[in-house]
C-alpha cells in the first residue's frame, strides 16, 4: 500500500505526548502506544506478544518499550522483542506529523512478522 492509499487517522497532538512516556490510544478498534523518543515519534501495538497486557504502562528506554509485567522489551521501530519472555514481535505502525497532529495507519503494519 503506497502512502497515498495509507489511511492515517488523528492519534493525538505532538504537544500531548512527554519525551519517552507512552501514550495509549484506540485508532479503528486497535490499541495504540504512541511514543515520543529520541527526537522521533513512534506507533507501537500496545499489547504484548507474550501476555495480554498493555505495553504503555510500560516503561521507554534506548528506543525500546518494555513490558511492565514480565520485563520483555520491544525496539519501537521494527516490534522485535529483544528479550524473553516473549518470542514474536508487535506490529508496528507508520506515524507522520501534520500540523501539530500525529497521524497513523494502523491497516499499514511495518513489522515483518519473522
Amino acid at each position: 500500500m503506497s502512502l497515498d492509499q495509507a489511511r492515517f487517522v488523528r492519534a493525538c497532538g505532538l504537544s500531548e505526548l512527554e519525551e519517552d512516556t507512552p501514550k495509549r490510544v484506540e485508532l479503528d478498534g486497535t490499541p495504540v502506544s504512541v511514543v515520543h523518543t529520541e527526537g522521533e515519534v513512534y506507533a507501537i501495538h500496545d499489547i504484548c506478544s507474550h501476555a495480554n497486557v498493555s505495553l504503555s504502562e510500560g516503561e521507554v528506554e534506548d528506543c525500546q518499550i518494555e513490558c511492565w509485567l514480565h520485563g520483555s522489551s520491544f525496539d519501537l521501530r521494527t516490534g522485535k522483542p529483544s528479550g524473553l519472555p516473549a518470542t514474536r514481535p508487535v506490529p508496528v505502525y507508520p506515524v507522520k506529523i501534520e500540523g501539530g497532529d500525529v497521524l497513523v495507519d494502523v491497516h499499514a503494519s511495518l513489522s515483518q512478522e519473522s
